[in-house]
């Protein structure tokens, strides 16, 4: 599943990958695109506090991706 939250601040990206894990089965994985540099530190925060798992973080021309796995 990709979770485009690019153009927007945070808390939005942290919240779209919220609602996108909660929908999501134990195990998927869903890819968050974002382009504010706070989502470094709140996606991960984020992740940790729900027992989810970044696999993943990248950034490419501005935007982060992060891959993470719903526990």
């Amino acid at each position: 599943m990709l979770v485009d939250a690019r153009g927007h601040r945070c808390p939005v990206p942290t919240l779209r990958l919220r609602r996108a894990l909660e929908a999501a089965p134990a195990g998927a994985r869903v890819r968050l695109l974002a382009d504010d540099p706070l989502a470094r530190i709140d996606v991960p925060h984020f992740a940790a506090q729900i027992g989810a798992q970044v696999l993943e973080q990248t950034e490419a021309d501005g935007t982060l991706s992060f891959l993470v796995v719903r526990a």
